[in-house]
């Protein structure tokens, strides 16, 4: 009897050690399972990002931006996460609306909220730079433009981000931004940081390219003369970059972006006519009324400004390209120069160094005119498409680009024409340096940190930069250049 109840009662004990053993296997596994998944899962990402609204003259673009926190003093690649293009017009076309521009801002501004982490938000720099549009309204009207500044940033700083401010640029800034930025990327400044693999057509690949930037009511060109003296001083810039200094030229001609630049042709060109104007630089059969008052509103067409028999006009387009150059020849007045060479208006330009890359508008036009798409075409090929191009019956174009919009679309025309007249007899592009010219897209300048101090000190030769992204958070959108999610 006793042993039986030995052998239950060691059963008994056997059943549970195995079952408590079993249950501790388990435990175990899921243990151990538990540890795996915790060890492989990803670490947070540790980084920062940066908000930044390029304020143009025709419209607004916010961009995000994201870099490496661990990097040392913040140094890394940058990399553009979003683009938002605001609904609207250019923030200067709100002077006479300032209620409205709250809403403006808002869809983007949200779309940074959710793009953006919201543990992130404090910490995330907000940048607005604008650039010819309000140096134009600065210029008309200077307490206006104040006003527009001060809405913008009240309004942003109702965003739980690190808003640090929004100020219209300098034409000479703007010129420098490009410039730095293109040759950055390019590896210019140190080979560590070749970005590209682009060469200049032969000459020294150490040699740092020059800028071509047009918007729609500014044009700047940037770059360093070869053993040239820069004989206006307002035109120089000097660098320490990298442990070398640059002497840069650079001039912005406000007035002179290709929205401005027609505005002035069609203020030139309505004198004498009884409200209708035929226009080479629209495609035949081409039509659109506009308002004299529209026409003359703003600093750009104060110039040909007179009293005429009639409130509005009517375009019609005839789309001869010969005759629209000659039409764009007259904005420039190359008929005197008080230094040894010039550009336009009486403007020092040292003779032309090097490769440029030429971006914003410049890419836009040529894009689309097929002019990107291999080796920059010689200036007879790229006359031949525009005479072609410009005499193109406008319903036939609509019909064959039905995706774009009419404004755009009617201009294209124009807009060639203009940069073939502001590259050859503006900046006097020759057959050979032509084929130095590489249309890059667009490139955006970022100010962010002290960046626009730095560049301002700089200038005057008060300090080396170095160009750090904690400082300079450029970013180019190009395809095989930024790196978009």
């Amino acid at each position: 009897m006793e042993d039986r109840k030995e052998s239950e009662l060691k059963s008994f004990c056997s059943r549970n050690i195995l079952i408590i053993l079993g249950f501790s296997s388990i435990i175990a596994v899921i243990a151990l399972i538990a540890v795996g998944l915790t060890q492989n899962k990803p670490l947070p990402e540790n980084v920062k990002y940066g908000i930044v609204l390029d304020a143009g003259s025709s419209h607004t673009s916010l961009y995000i931006y994201k870099w490496p926190a661990e990097k040392e003093n913040d140094t890394g690649v940058v990399h553009q996460i979003e683009e938002c293009k605001l609904k609207g017009p250019g923030i200067s076309r709100y002077a006479q609306r300032l209620n409205e521009i709250d809403a403006y801002l808002t869809e983007c501004m949200e779309r940074a909220s959710q793009v953006i982490p919201k543990s992130q938000h404090q910490g995330t720099p907000v940048y607005l730079g604008a650039t010819a549009g309000m140096r134009l309204l600065r210029m008309e009207n200077e307490q206006l433009a104040d006003k527009v500044l001060s809405v913008v940033t009240k309004s942003l700083n109702n965003y739980h981000f690190d808003f640090h401010g929004a100020r219209i640029i300098t034409g000479q800034e703007e010129g420098a931004y490009g410039w730095i930025t293109i040759n950055y990327l390019l590896g210019k400044f140190t080979q560590k940081l070749s970005w590209l693999n682009l060469k200049p057509n032969g000459g020294n690949s150490q040699g740092t390219y020059g800028a071509l930037d047009l918007g729609g009511a500014s044009t700047q060109i940037t770059f360093v003369p070869q053993n040239e003296r820069i004989e206006s001083p307002s035109n120089a810039l000097h660098f320490r970059l990298y442990g070398k200094d640059y002497s840069v030229y650079t001039h912005s001609f406000l007035c002179y972006g290709k929205d401005q630049a027609l505005r002035q042709k069609l203020a030139k060109d309505i004198q004498g006519t009884n409200g209708i104007l035929r226009d080479p630089c629209f495609h035949p059969g081409y039509e659109i009324v506009m308002n004299v008052s529209e026409l003359y509103s703003g600093p750009c067409t104060k110039r040909f400004e007179m009293t005429l028999p009639f409130d509005e006009f009517q375009i019609q387009g005839t789309g001869n390209y010969q005759q629209c150059h000659e039409s764009i020849l007259e904005l420039f007045n190359t008929s005197y120069c008080p230094y040894s060479h010039c550009s336009f208006n009486g403007i020092f330009l040292p003779p032309l160094h090097g490769d440029f890359g030429a971006f914003s508008a410049y890419y836009y036009v040529m894009e689309f005119l097929n002019f990107t798409s291999e080796e920059t075409p010689t200036q007879e090929k790229m006359i031949d498409s525009m005479e072609k191009f410009c005499s193109q019956p406008w319903k036939e174009l609509k019909t064959y680009f039905g995706d774009v919009k009419e404004k755009y679309l009617s201009e294209y025309c124009f807009s060639g024409a203009y940069i073939l007249s502001l590259l050859l007899n503006g900046y006097h592009f020759t057959a050979d340096s032509w084929k130095n010219i590489h249309f890059m897209g667009k490139v955006i300048w970022v100010l962010a940190g002290l960046w626009a101090d730095w560049v301002t000190e700089a200038a005057l030769g008060l300090k080396e930069v170095g160009v750090s992204l904690l400082s300079l958070a450029w970013c180019p959108v190009l395809p095989f250049t930024c790196n978009p999610s």
